[in-house]
């Protein structure tokens, strides 16, 4: 791994860190007087979700643009020139490395096992993007199913500041984070899938090595089952939403204290 590469890791780690501490209670405090009645427990998890979302639109955005503008990456997605792709991958681990400390120092209240796996997952596979530059186009399609965690993180804070599931810009933000997380996590499957395939056999993926080759392959089905299973909670909860059977009643929808409940997931739940 470059110096550069690794500059950027550790930088995104410490900036993410600082946006969580420091940037995001004074942001929060700003937008919205209910930030200042949770309690301690989410509190914790709105600025992890608040950094979240910062991490998610740049990344996100930045991989689109790789996607439209960087014709070295399409041309040739196993080896093509990787130099924003790495950039964009050691933003992520750095921000990965992030949660999982955060994780880890929150277990009780914000632990997740499925997140574990994903972040160690996606570390494992963008480890050999940042140390040998391979898979460019690959890596940063897996990217842009972060444009999805914007809304999650949003249905999350309606929820901690105790809006009805009934109330209209629930119910938008809710049927958006279901479209959007569908089309950017699963309906790319077959698309990507068959990109993936069209490798088998070539010179190009033959040079990749078996490592790289188990790493790609292992990682991305892990990540697509964890995605499978996502997609079908978001649905089942879009579904009773619409149907009007998610409701609830509440006494404060500007920002009432939330229920001090138990951590189910760190960003999609």
């Amino acid at each position: 791994m470059e110096t550069r590469e690794l500059s950027v890791v550790a930088g995104s780690f410490v900036g993410f860190q600082l946006l969580f501490s420091v940037a995001s209670p004074r942001l929060s405090l700003a937008v919205t007087p209910g930030y200042r009645r949770l309690p301690p427990t989410k509190l914790t998890e709105w600025n992890s979700r608040l950094v979240s979302t910062v991490h998610a639109l740049i990344v996100g955005l930045f991989c689109l643009y790789i996607l439209w503008f960087d014709d070295a990456v399409n041309a040739n997605p196993v080896w093509g020139d990787p130099n924003l792709v790495k950039l964009n991958v050691a933003i992520t681990c750095g921000y990965l490395l992030y949660d999982l400390v955060l994780l880890a120092c929150n277990w009780s209240t914000m632990g997740d096992s499925f997140f574990v796996c994903h972040h160690l997952a996606a570390l494992y596979a963008y480890g050999y993007v940042l140390t040998r530059g391979v898979l460019p186009y690959f890596a940063n399609f897996r990217l842009i199913s972060e444009l999805s965690t914007p809304f999650v993180n949003q249905r999350w804070f309606f929820e901690a500041l105790k809006y009805p599931r009934s109330h209209r810009m629930v119910v938008l933000n809710g049927v958006a984070m279901a479209v959007v997380f569908f089309l950017v996590r699963i309906g790319v499957m077959p698309s990507y899938w068959a990109s993936v395939f069209a490798t088998f056999g070539t010179p190009e993926f033959e040079r990749l090595g078996l490592g790289a080759q188990v790493a790609w392959i292992t990682s991305c089905i892990a990540l697509d089952v964890l995605n499978t299973i996502w997609m079908y909670k978001i649905a089942r909860g879009c579904y009773k939403v619409l149907t009007g059977r998610g409701g609830r009643k509440v006494k404060d929808v500007d920002g009432s204290p939330a229920a001090d409940e138990k951590h189910a997931n760190n960003h999609t739940d």
